[in-house]
């Protein structure tokens, strides 16, 4: 009977006796209890009526000030290289340490709401916590400071390289005319 849509069909009671009437099912203890005393209204399987417009949802959502924090952490710095060490009974995440110190200096009030993230980022660095930015940003950021790094790099080299065959042009044009004086007077060499 299990996945059966009979069973929508009567009662528990009623199910039970035709079974019992039928020889596939011996007598349940609780069988005679029932037929001797009845609930009042047999108890039924009814179909949950259809609601008009949006169903509520039983169960509100439950958010908590940090919340906005820890998105916004895991928005900018992501879940981290490592997974959570969630053996350990007093394990606390990079995240939840970061909601604390932001706790804590909120609490201070000695930073503005808009510093305090990445104020909060540089405590944590000086407490020897070491957070990186998420692959985008860290990879724009990098590739910009690298692009910079090295033309700047690319430029200086160029520069030497472009006085030294300067140099060497130089030294090649003095020494041209001194051989066509040489050759002029001796020929033969």
């Amino acid at each position: 009977m299990a996945g059966s849509r009979v069973q929508r069909v009567g009662s528990v009671f009623s199910r039970t006796r035709d079974l019992m009437r039928m020889g596939l099912l011996r007598q349940p203890l609780w069988f005679e209890v029932y037929a001797a005393c009845p609930p009042r209204r047999e108890p039924r399987y009814r179909p949950a009526r259809p609601r008009y417009g949006r169903a509520r949802d039983g169960v509100r959502e439950i958010f908590y000030p940090e919340d906005a924090v820890r998105a916004k952490f895991y928005r900018v710095y992501g879940s981290g290289p490592r997974p959570f060490d969630l053996s350990q009974p007093n394990y606390k995440s990079t995240c939840q340490r970061f909601v604390e110190k932001y706790n804590e200096l909120k609490e201070e009030g000695k930073i503005e709401e808009e510093k305090l993230f990445e104020e909060t980022g540089k405590a944590l660095l000086a407490s020897g916590i070491i957070l990186q930015r998420r692959g985008t940003d860290k990879v724009t950021q990098q590739s910009h400071q690298d692009a910079e790094a090295r033309d700047s790099v690319l430029h200086q080299q160029l520069q030497s390289v472009l006085e030294e065959m300067q140099g060497k042009k130089k030294d090649v044009e003095e020494q041209k005319p001194g051989l066509t004086e040489t050759q002029k007077e001796s020929p033969v060499s």
